[in-house]
């Protein structure tokens, strides 16, 4: 099929990669011309395992072009994705600029009847919306070209993407047309071929499953953080805990480790949107508000325990941090734990050495220029050790996992470690370390 990804951000990046490795003809535009130009020449804006590959063999093959050039796209299109941006407005709503600007951009650039697919996270109702901008604006111009709407919701997590587009769990389709679920099963066949993943409903409960998918998990994390200061007040170990829980089948073990937070780009911005929703609809999420609410305590929680440990005024003292994104697999540093717990240091007098392999230009730009005369960023995880009084994990990165203790014992000035995800075997204290972990 010949496709059209509006939106060249992770979302749209991965998914026309994946459609084209699949031998599908995919335009991905996008309005930002140094962008474009990257891409064409092998600058990916996102770090994401394997997606170089990717694009660089799908554009040798022109089964991936890049262009800034919409109506170029929409000329030689079967089914156009929407794959923009929803950022977090300031009252918790999705901003729906960039959707709304593709769709007037689709209004006036179609020439023939098409579908237009909805791949961005937006709130219950923005599909029909959509449709009715675009035959608006068509009408308005004259035309009868006329346009089907579909929601298919993304469920990709970052450092795992391609292997989650390439093999999904369940392709979630919202539509009210028969026709539009066959024309989408026919493109995502080939994704499927050992067994029938496709969930298919109406457009409003396919936008309002997305939501509810990053909401449970972000409710089970806030959940797991909420039961691992409960353990650490009365004695308890959350680790124990975990086993002793995750071991029941209709609980599982996944999103149940207890840690300094959630970050990235869906969970908080798609909690705060649902939020926003409900409220906006006249009913109180009082579970989804205290989620929220715990995740950013959360991120308070090493702070709180170095204050403890070394006092308020932290002038004098360096503090090593191994870890910058807010998950491994990324460098996405958006609402990452780092950028709390950094900043809240800098603001006591500390001095700050990072190292992360990936995030440290995104950090950079993200922190803010204030707090950047306070931070050297290491070139390695060792550097980054050296002298200091005590070595923060926020991300746990495989480099991380099973360090060198002796190395470490010799190289900060003070053993003394901060273990933000609960990796480290607490045998480490017998080396006389101090351990200071969440929940144990």
């Amino acid at each position: 099929m010949n496709i059209t990804v509006i939106g060249t951000g992770y979302v749209g990046l991965v998914t026309g990669a994946c459609f084209s490795k699949m031998g599908n003809k995919v335009y991905c535009v996008d309005i930002d011309e140094a962008k474009i130009e990257g891409l064409k020449n092998g600058i990916l804006p996102i770090f994401e395992p394997h997606l170089g590959t990717i694009v660089k063999n799908s554009q040798e093959k022109r089964d991936l072009i890049f262009t800034t050039e919409i109506r170029e796209a929409l000329d030689d299109t079967d089914i156009i994705f929407i794959a923009v941006g929803t950022p977090m407005a300031e009252d918790g709503s999705a901003n729906l600029d960039y959707i709304f600007s593709s769709a007037t951009d689709i209004a006036e650039n179609i020439t023939h009847d098409s579908l237009v697919v909805i791949k961005s996270t937006v709130p219950i109702g923005t599909g029909f919306k959509v449709k009715k901008h675009i035959e608006d604006l068509l009408a308005k111009n004259g035309s009868d070209v006329r346009i089907e709407i579909a929601s298919n919701p993304e469920f990709l997590k970052e450092g795992r993407a391609i292997e989650d587009c390439m093999h999904p769990d369940r392709i979630v389709i919202g539509a009210e047309n028969p026709e539009v679920f066959e024309t989408l099963k026919d493109l995502y066949s080939s994704f499927v071929l050992n067994h029938d993943r496709f969930v298919l409903m109406d457009v409003k409960s396919s936008e309002m499953t997305k939501y509810v998918a990053n909401a449970m998990l972000a409710t089970k994390i806030s959940f797991m953080n909420e039961i691992a200061n409960i353990c650490e007040v009365t004695g308890a170990d959350v680790q124990k805990v975990r086993l002793g829980i995750g071991s029941d089948k209709r609980i599982g073990y996944d999103f149940i480790y207890a840690g300094c937070g959630y970050g990235g780009s869906c969970f908080p911005k798609d909690v705060q949107a649902l939020i926003n929703t409900a409220q906006t609809n006249g009913y109180e999420p009082e579970i989804l508000s205290h989620v929220e609410k715990v995740n950013k305590r959360q991120k308070m929680v090493l702070v709180n325990k170095i204050v403890d440990r070394f006092g308020e005024d932290l002038n004098g003292l360096t503090f090593a941090v191994w870890g910058l994104s807010f998950k491994p697999g990324t460098d996405d540093v958006r609402e990452a734990t780092s950028l709390v717990v950094i900043s809240e240091l800098v603001k006591r007098g500390a001095k700050v050495k990072a190292y992360d392999s990936q995030a440290t230009e995104e950090f950079k730009k993200a922190i803010g220029e204030e707090y950047l005369n306070a931070i050297e960023f290491a070139d390695n995880r060792h550097d980054a050790c050296v002298d200091a009084n005590a070595l923060i994990l926020i991300t746990e990165w495989k480099e991380f996992r099973n360090p060198d203790f002796n190395t470490l014992s010799d190289i900060l000035k003070e053993k003394v470690i901060f273990d933000g995800r609960n990796i480290y075997d607490k045998k480490i204290r017998k080396m006389n370390f101090e351990l200071y972990q969440i929940g144990c």
